[in-house]
Formats: C-alpha cells, sequence, structure tokens
C-alpha cells in the first residue's frame, strides 16, 4: 500500500482510530453524565476560573483516555512491527488528534440534550469517519470528489500525520495545518455553545 506493507500502512490509522473513539467517548460521555444524570456541571460553571480553561479541563479527560488507549495499541504494535519511527511529529500529531476529539466530544455534549443524542452523533459522524478517514485504505485511489469530501474529516489528516511520522516520511505541513484548524473550529464552537446556555 503506498509503497510499504499493509500492516507499516494501516498501524497508524488505527493508533488514529484509537485516539478518536477514546477521546471523544471519554470526553464527551462524560460531560453528558455530569450535565444530564447528576446535573453537577452547573454547579462547576459556579468556579473562579474562566469558561475556556472549564472546557480545557473537561477536554483532558478525554485527552488522557485518548493517549493511554494509543499508547497500549501502540506498544503491541511495536511488538509486531519494531522498525516503526516514533519522533516528535508522531507525539505531536497522536496529542493533537487526542484534543481534537476530545474537543468535539465537548462540543456535542453541551449540545446533547440527552444521552441518545450522543449516541445518534456517534452512530453518524464518528462510527463512518473511522472507517472512511484514510484509516485502512490509501485516498489516492478514490475519486477525486470522494477524496476531497474525506478531506474534510479531521480524522484523515490525524491518520496522515501519524503515517507520515510512523513511516519516517516528510511531514504533511496541510494535514498538521488542518489538524490545528479542526482544533481551533471545535474549542471555538464549545466556549460559544457554553456562553449561550450561561447567559
Amino acid at each position: 500500500m503506498d509503497g510499504q506493507s499493509y500492516l507499516q500502512f494501516v498501524i497508524p490509522g488505527i493508533i488514529a482510530m484509537t485516539a478518536m473513539n477514546s477521546s471523544f467517548n471519554g470526553a464527551g460521555t462524560r460531560l453528558v453524565v455530569d450535565q444530564i444524570h447528576w446535573r453537577s456541571f452547573d454547579e462547576s460553571l459556579m468556579a473562579p476560573i474562566g469558561q475556556g480553561w472549564l472546557l480545557l479541563g473537561k477536554a483532558m479527560i478525554g485527552v488522557l483516555r485518548g493517549l493511554v488507549s494509543s499508547t497500549a495499541f501502540l506498544m503491541m504494535a511495536l511488538i509486531i512491527s519494531p522498525n516503526l519511527h516514533v519522533g516528535p511529529l508522531f507525539l505531536t500529531s497522536l496529542l493533537l488528534c487526542c484534543l481534537i476529539f476530545s474537543f468535539l466530544g465537548v462540543f456535542c455534549a453541551l449540545l446533547a440534550r440527552s444521552y441518545e443524542d450522543m449516541i445518534l452523533f456517534s452512530s453518524i459522524v464518528i462510527m463512518p469517519m473511522a472507517f472512511l478517514g484514510g484509516t485502512f485504505f490509501s485516498l489516492s485511489y478514490l475519486p477525486a470528489a470522494l477524496k476531497t469530501a474525506l478531506y474534510l474529516m479531521p480524522l484523515t489528516h490525524a491518520s496522515i500525520c501519524l503515517r507520515a511520522s510512523i513511516l519516517g516520511q516528510a511531514v504533511p505541513y496541510t494535514s498538521f495545518l488542518a489538524m490545528l484548524g479542526f482544533l481551533a473550529v471545535f474549542a471555538g464552537a464549545s466556549i460559544l455553545v457554553l456562553r449561550r446556555k450561561d447567559a
């Protein structure tokens, strides 16, 4: 696949998918439970800290879970294929991936009115992204229109960055900047939704 063995190709994609699922569910599901079941999130808003810092704290729950899950899979992958390259780009891309999907989880949780809303979003957006975001196949074999649509998914860029790092390829600056853009959009959207709820 793209000049590499399929195992080397698919491992970074699975790491990105693992980070996505763990981060999104870790941050989003926990926040939904706090808001709807325990109703303790409103009490958090009375804390003497800024709303941005509060949301960052909620997102860090997902980041931690994403990093733990991804690291566990990476350790198994290094046993199977010890020639994988884990460098600064890999670690930075993995952290960005966890942050992106943690803030997406926070954003969805703030919009959700029930736990079923989170399940619906996960079924409609997260699950298809796991299979279409370049995790198991190369986007170079797809038609141009479909390829353009898949580049609008954050998991696609996370997979590209992780794959480039782990295979020792050049830094994909476009995908790296796209990940920073997704992080800014999801974090900013979360703050806007919280401000409207708090108004």
